[in-house]
């Protein structure tokens, strides 16, 4: 098994008076999203369960995870990591000032468990490349490579904005202990990681 990932020659403008050069910007081949009844469906194949049994135990735990993150807890997701809740905020000198409005953003922050982590460095990287007229010019097998660390500084990115995400990452969590996932969690959970090319296909630069 492997990731598909596609490398496409696009027209890349970093200013307005620029004509723009073309790049190889990289993104994934989305597969088509499941639903949730076919995940029901092959979970009760694997476990041997009655599919009303899974689907019941299914919904139950969604109701949970997300009671308890509501709350502020960081809740195991089984095999796969932690969730919880954190925030984009301005900071501010003065105490006074402190208010409801400064927070610009509430957010979902995942934090993947090492298992999985390992799964996905080990994971083999197939790259299709696709000239400006859209022929195949190359392809590229990689084996094993780095995942980023999910841990790292929460700070907002300039502005005076910080994540206040994990100010409570060593609250009392009912009793369990829902560190699984190692790390304090990151902003940058994109799962694309699609832009290899320094800019976007819009030709807009991101950098």
């Amino acid at each position: 098994m492997a990731l598909k990932i596609k490398a496409v020659e696009r027209l890349l403008k970093f200013d307005k008076e620029s004509t723009g050069k073309y790049r190889y910007v990289m993104k994934p081949e989305m597969y088509s999203s499941l639903n949730q009844n076919k995940v029901i469906k092959e979970a009760a194949l694997r476990s041997g369960v009655n599919q009303g049994v899974m689907k019941a135990c299914w919904d139950a735990a969604g109701e949970v995870i997300k009671a308890w993150a509501t709350e502020g807890h960081s809740v195991a997701l089984p095999g796969l990591g932690n969730m919880r809740f954190g925030l984009r905020s301005k900071s501010v000198e003065n105490v006074n000032d402190v208010k409801a409005s400064l927070i610009t953003s509430r957010r979902i922050i995942f934090i993947p468990s090492v298992d999985l982590k390992d799964e996905l460095a080990k994971t083999a990287v197939q790259i299709t490349c696709y000239d400006r007229n859209g022929e195949l010019v190359k392809r590229v097998t990689t084996d094993a490579g780095e995942v980023e660390d999910p841990e790292g500084d929460e700070t907002g990115e300039g502005d005076g904005k910080t994540d206040g995400g994990n100010e409570n990452e060593n609250q009392n969590q009912n009793g369990s202990n829902q560190n699984q996932g190692g790390g304090n969690g990151n902003e940058n959970q994109n799962p694309g990681g699609g832009n290899g090319g320094g800019g976007t296909e819009d030709g807009t630069d991101e950098s």
